[in-house]
């Protein structure tokens, strides 16, 4: 299943380009253009760029979303019925490509940013835990998005869907500090999944914004999401599939 949508890459490269190209112009224009750092004490570029990685983990699941819906409405289902496989391989197969196609995501946007003067301050095993973290990040959302998908049913319901994962990205710290925001805004900012993953990733680079502490919640919290939404996917596409 894996094998088979990475060989759809080859047929769409334009989707892949812009997957990889629109969190370097989000890293760009908040960086350079519009600006930003409210209440950031210290190099924005540093604060920026764990929260840019974030916020990119969160963004780009349509794709697989729309993908999934497909899949049940082309009726390519019956045909891998027949096959010896589990219910939720096709799942499984989709999310395993999603997660290499977020692991290059990653590369790229952090070679923009050491392009650009970031430099992550902690040592390699921090730096490779901070990976660990933004992609465990987006393997639960992928989970959770898939299972909304799956909600929705149809691909041209997915957009709608997908509108539900912007105030996740974007009511968070990753482009300002919750300090500076209203106080009811500021909580809500704090409590939010993805705040705490890039709280931690900060951390474990080294950089601006850095707070230790948050490395247990930015892992509990995906793991909560995980237990919840993957069973979830999986029992709704095998009654979907039937």
């Amino acid at each position: 299943m894996t094998r088979r949508e990475l060989a759809h890459w080859a047929r769409q490269p334009g989707r892949l380009a812009v997957g990889f190209v629109f969190p370097v112009m989000l890293l760009l224009m908040f960086g350079y253009l519009v600006g930003g750092g409210r209440g950031v004490d210290g190099v924005y570029l540093d604060y920026l760029m764990p929260g840019m990685l974030a916020l990119t983990m969160a963004f780009g699941l349509e794709g697989t979303m729309v993908a999934v819906t497909q899949d049940l409405n082309k009726g390519v289902i019956d045909r891998f019925r027949a096959m010896p496989m589990a219910d939720g391989a096709v799942l499984v197969g989709r999310s395993a490509a999603d997660m290499l196609q977020s692991a290059v995501s990653l590369v790229v946007l952090i070679t923009v940013g050491l392009a650009l003067g970031w430099r992550p301050q902690g040592g390699p095993g921090a730096f490779l835990g901070a990976l660990g973290l933004l992609l465990l990040f987006r393997f639960a959302m992928l989970w959770a998005g898939i299972h909304l998908a799956l909600v929705a049913g149809r691909p041209e319901m997915v957009q709608t869907v997908q509108i539900l994962v912007w105030p996740v990205g974007f009511l968070s710290n990753a482009l300002a500090e919750p300090a500076s925001m209203p106080g009811w805004l500021g909580t809500a900012v704090e409590w939010n999944p993805m705040s705490r993953t890039a709280t931690a990733v900060r951390d474990l680079f080294g950089g601006t914004g850095a707070d230790p502490g948050h490395v247990w919640t930015a892992v509990g919290w995906p793991l909560a999401l995980l237990a919840v939404f993957f069973p979830l996917a999986v029992r709704k596409f095998s009654r979907m599939s039937r």
